[in-house]
């Protein structure tokens, strides 16, 4: 829980987030309504769609080089492309049989830390119909500008090839494609970085930060010591995606307000991984994928009010993935929600507070190793230690049914 400095260092722009992004497979989110692009199932002809991020394997996209591009490449095994090869705007991008038409080739344009992502074949851009912003919207070609939901970030996702294994039966054969390893459980493998940056003082990281997988590292004694500085301080409404952060990595992330942290990776925690401190109720908060290691007391500590959701995470070796703070300054309600995260060697997944009605919930958590799942508090006034008195699910503030849990 390191103080805030007083001054931040305004660096210069981060290098364009497109040397980030080369042949492998990808979760791809549309910038203006942070869902996910969608196959839409496994049938060819199926328009794509955005829709909310939930790791499935119609959201795991592979983009190979071709010339003047990238093929894009479904967990089916189809590839995306121009319904009739049409130039036109508002056009269907559908997924088919892959084949060599420039319909189905694709580049990408660093637009704003995201991508434009680039028909080869008109030069229209992909985009939602009408812009929208809701699920289910459908994904088609149009004029590029700088409309926001023709922008698009891709967070790696694992990788590897889908495998499609064919069996005979009495119906006849049936082929069953199996996705690649990792992204959206938690449990895929951990990134290598792109380069490393050595910083020693606060970055202060906007509304919007794209490190380009780059390991970040440099302040601090990398030890648990209380009022280390952070690494990144983000915005309210901001975001953080695609970095790895190092020992020694201070107070890791600061978010000031309601916050997206996408795809960063800690390969060691210093004192937190990051720090939640919004005052106000509705703030909104959400780890989206990326792993944190070595957190010998806590990764995640939720000082502010408001709500934050940790989903397709994965933590090894640590004491509490999350701590509400019990003997804070300001005593707040705060709630957490976990879906999709894997836990190895680590003692404690979610530390509340129950007399301050805190809660959570708990979906998709596989456990590797003994671990108590939920633990229940007294919070208490700062300068006094909080009381732990219980543990586990009770139907009112540790919320989860035994099959939300898998140990493994």
């Amino acid at each position: 829980m390191g103080a805030l400095v007083v001054a931040l260092v305004a660096w210069p722009s981060a290098p364009p987030a497109s040397a980030a992004v080369s042949a492998g497979t990808y979760v791809v989110t549309n910038g203006g309504s942070g869902q996910c692009l969608d196959s839409g199932g496994g049938a060819s002809g199926s328009q794509l769609t955005q829709a909310s991020c939930g790791g499935s394997a119609g959201q795991r996209w592979t983009l190979a080089a071709v010339s003047g591009g990238f093929r894009i490449t479904s967990a089916a095994g189809l590839c995306a492309g121009v319904r009739d090869d049409s130039t036109s705007a508002g056009k269907v991008v559908e997924q088919v049989a892959c084949g060599s038409t420039g319909s189905q080739t694709w580049t990408l344009v660093e637009s704003g830390g995201n991508h434009r992502v680039v028909n080869a074949n008109g030069g229209k851009c992909l985009n939602t119909k009408d812009n929208s912003t809701a699920s289910g919207a459908p994904v088609q070609t149009n004029s590029c500008d700088s409309a926001a939901t023709k922008q698009w970030s891709f967070t790696t996702s694992g990788g590897g090839t889908p495998t499609t294994t064919t069996t005979t039966g009495g119906g006849g054969p049936t082929t069953t494609t199996t996705p690649p390893p990792g992204g959206g459980v938690g449990d895929g493998p951990w990134p290598g970085d792109t380069g490393s940056v050595h910083q020693t003082t606060t970055k202060n990281a906007g509304t919007f930060f794209d490190g380009g997988l780059k390991r970040y590292y440099g302040i601090g004694d990398g030890g648990q010591g209380e009022s280390q500085d952070p690494m990144f301080v983000v915005a309210n409404g901001g975001t953080i995606q695609n970095v790895i952060i190092d020992a020694p990595a201070g107070d890791g992330i600061h978010c000031e307000g309601s916050c997206t942290i996408r795809n960063v990776w800690w390969n060691d925690v210093g004192e937190d991984a990051a720090t939640f401190k919004s005052a106000s109720s509705s703030a909104t908060y959400l780890v989206d994928g990326g792993g944190a290691k070595s957190g010998t007391d806590k990764v995640f500590q939720h000082n502010g009010a408001g709500t934050l959701t940790i989903r397709n995470f994965q933590v090894h070796s640590s004491g509490k993935l999350y701590r509400a703070c019990g003997n804070c300054s300001t005593s707040y309600q705060r709630h957490v929600v976990l879906d999709g995260v894997t836990a190895r060697s680590t003692k404690v997944l979610v530390g509340i507070n129950t007399n301050w009605g805190d809660t959570a919930r708990f979906s998709r958590v596989t456990v590797y190793g003994s671990t108590t799942v939920c633990e229940k508090y007294q919070g208490v006034p700062k300068g006094s230690e909080p009381k732990k008195i219980g543990e586990g699910a009770d139907g009112k503030n540790c919320l989860y049914q035994p099959s939300d849990i898998t140990q493994r």
